[in-house]
């Protein structure tokens, strides 16, 4: 990005110090503008050669925390900071993750449609480059294969690699099931015909159009496309409290789509109230979840607090339990 914006600068004082030339006849002070115009581009030229440390020090001014790794990609800027045992990932400078609270997003995201979805084999993944949402998908044995799709291949492969980043993902993204694809989702779903038991939709939020083509109805059709009969899909879809005209538009463009829609939400301390939606062909089978999880729908207690085998996840469902009695 500072290359970039230095590159543009230094073609705007070359073309200036072209027309001193060209419109010679029509201008005084050729001299002084010409000089003005050489210096400018020996100091976006300098600042070419240090963009490296003119980015280092504006991490070190954005963030908080220390910034222990940057990378400046086709894509994105990759930055990862740290405060005792707390690893944040920065994606263009906007926060994917923390470290210490990511389970309640990641376990949110994955388990209430695919723990639904009877004899899943087959997860497509788009988006997650982290390897987060797979760690979780890993966690059922039935699973054959998993098709991850990131843009960006320097994002899996730092997480395929890092020390620390494969300890918190679990070195999910070497696991044999996982297969990883560097392409754009969008014309990916168009070339491929493969079918899917189960589909997490993790991009970010949709802040430019690269992004925006991402949430609409004409790529949930062409997801829908590579759904088999009882496949659901989860969508991540920003902050129902905060965006909430967002949140609601993203469910209204899946059921556009075609699909029936199950929005829900959880409260993840770094992001606060974050919000997901279910969609699929077929009717969400709560009775499935709720047999895999706890074992029988009478183990779900009330509608705002699940207690599972290893943690609270505290989920409040929008609609999927709107029904459901404190037993």
């Amino acid at each position: 990005m500072v290359r970039s914006a230095l590159l543009f600068g230094m073609v705007n004082a070359a073309v200036a110090l072209w027309s001193t030339y060209l419109f010679r006849d029509q201008m005084g002070g050729h001299g002084s503008l010409r000089a003005a115009c050489v210096v400018v581009l020996i100091a976006l030229g300098a600042g070419m050669v240090g963009a490296e440390r003119i980015s280092a020090a504006a991490d070190n001014n954005l963030y908080a925390d220390e910034v222990i790794l940057s990378r400046e990609t086709r894509y994105q800027r990759i930055v990862l900071t740290r405060w005792k045992d707390d690893l944040r990932l920065f994606l263009s400078s906007h926060l994917q993750f923390s470290s210490r609270d990511e389970y309640r997003y990641h376990e949110a995201l994955v388990h209430p449609g695919l723990a639904a979805v009877p004899s899943a084999r087959s997860v497509l993944v788009l988006g997650g480059g982290d390897g987060l949402a797979v760690r979780e998908i890993l966690k059922y044995p039935g699973i054959q294969k998993i098709t991850l799709v990131d843009l960006d291949p320097e994002m899996t492969r730092l997480f395929s690699t890092n020390p620390m980043l494969t300890a918190l993902n679990g070195n999910s993204l070497t696991a044999g099931r996982v297969h990883i694809i560097n392409a754009d989702a969008f014309p990916w779903l168009a070339e491929n015909r493969d079918m899917f038991d189960f589909v997490v939709v993790d991009f970010p939020d949709p802040t430019n159009y690269s992004l925006g083509k991402l949430y609409t109805t004409v790529f949930y059709r062409a997801l829908a496309k590579h759904l088999s009969r009882q496949a659901m899909v989860v969508v991540q879809s920003t902050s129902p409290l905060f965006a909430r005209q967002s949140y609601w538009c993203i469910v209204e463009t899946l059921k556009q789509a075609g699909l029936k829609t199950y929005p829900y939400h959880v409260y993840v301390p770094s992001f606060g109230e974050w919000g997901f939606v279910l969609a699929g062909q077929d009717g969400y089978d709560l009775q499935e979840f709720c047999r895999k999880v706890y074992g029988s729908c009478r183990r779900v207690i009330c509608r705002s607090c699940f207690t599972s085998r290893t943690t609270c996840w505290k989920w409040t469902w929008s609609r999927i339990v709107s029904t459901t009695k404190c037993w």
